[in-house]
């Protein structure tokens, strides 16, 4: 989430200084992370993702829409605002990967349909979408409306 924000060209040793804090991590460990990153920040279908518009880290506090108004604080790992949408992003390191939506750990379905549910109050003017961007891979997993919808539904 740090690495975009660097210019490309520094972005590798940037990346061998962030890891160097994480003594937990063995030599092996550290290059498998960095190769992970630079799979998805190099791939084109993420490049809206770290593209003009987005922020890493993003605080998010706000009420759920209806009856209950249910408060949230919570911190998006990237968001994506530009004039024709608004795109959460959530990072996971699961591995394997889920090949569907399906097989999706529905908490992070959810959590992905509260941030939408709140930046819509945010952004009424433009579409909020949410998607998963998985480091095993990598995969970007868009998660369609209607599986939003029914995620804060059930909860």
């Amino acid at each position: 989430e740090r690495l975009p924000e660097i210019a490309p060209a520094d972005r590798p040793d940037a990346a061998r200084r962030l890891l160097a804090r994480e003594t937990d991590l063995d030599e092996a460990q550290r290059a498998e992370m960095i190769a992970a990153a630079f799979s998805v920040l190099d791939d084109a279908r993420f490049a809206p993702v770290f593209g003009p518009g987005s922020r890493a880290e993003v605080a998010l506090t706000g009420a759920l829409p209806g009856p209950s108004s249910v408060a949230i604080n919570g911190r998006i790992d990237r968001l994506v605002v530009t004039p024709d949408r608004v795109l959460v992003i959530d990072y996971k390191t699961n591995r394997p990967a889920p090949d569907a939506l399906d097989r999706v750990d529905p908490a992070y379905v959810l959590q992905a349909a509260v941030y939408v549910a709140v930046l819509k109050r945010l952004y009424p003017d433009r579409p909020v979408e949410a998607a998963l961007v998985w480091t095993d891979g990598p995969k970007l997993m868009p998660i369609p409306q209607a599986m939003l919808d029914a995620a804060l539904a059930d909860s």
